[in-house]
């Protein structure tokens, strides 16, 4: 597979949102577009957007997969700004192809290398344990809502500091959803 992962660019934006409508957008048909395209474009505005590790997959010149990053934080006594993951997406007739695997590997690889305390998303933990995700109630991160369980997931990364514990808030446009 010749898949290109980059960070996303502003001529990519309108087919990252069709991307994002397309993969999410059948569970929410009824009730209008997706909601994680307006979440989509309302992090892109907000302050803790991460423009770096916000990757789309390409192939052949065609944007085949996305993920979005926003800064979170923690309600520890130092407001310990951590790395919150989604939307991720892949377009549906191209799921199950390993490119949401290499979006991930490479974020992975770029956070890692940024210094990055850990990575924090709300997910199958199928899918993403294989990339060593954990309960985030493992490295003592809280979920925001408690009934999240498992499914609330944190990958700590070398810069972890095992002593940055608290209720994990995702970025403010989280709050609208």
């Amino acid at each position: 597979m010749n898949v290109q992962i980059r960070p996303e660019e502003s001529a990519d934006r309108a087919v990252v949102q069709a991307l994002i409508g397309a993969a999410f957008g059948s569970a929410d048909r009824a009730a209008g577009e997706a909601i994680e395209v307006g979440l989509n474009d309302e992090l892109r505005r907000d302050r803790a957007w991460i423009p770096e590790l916000t990757l789309v997959a390409e192939q052949d010149g065609r944007i085949v997969g996305q993920l979005t990053c926003s800064f979170g934080e923690l309600d520890d006594d130092r407001r310990t700004r951590l790395v919150g993951v989604g939307p991720v997406a892949v377009l549906p007739e191209r799921q199950g192809e390993g490119i949401g695997s290499l979006l991930m590997r490479s974020l992975i690889a770029a956070a890692g290398a940024r210094g990055e305390q850990a990575l924090i998303l709300l997910g199958s933990p199928d899918f993403y344990g294989r990339f060593g995700f954990v309960p985030s109630t493992d490295p003592q991160i809280q979920p925001p809502d408690p009934q999240w369980g498992k499914y609330f997931q944190a990958l700590p990364l070398r810069a972890h500091d095992g002593r940055v514990t608290g209720r994990f808030r995702y970025a403010a446009p989280f709050d609208n959803l």
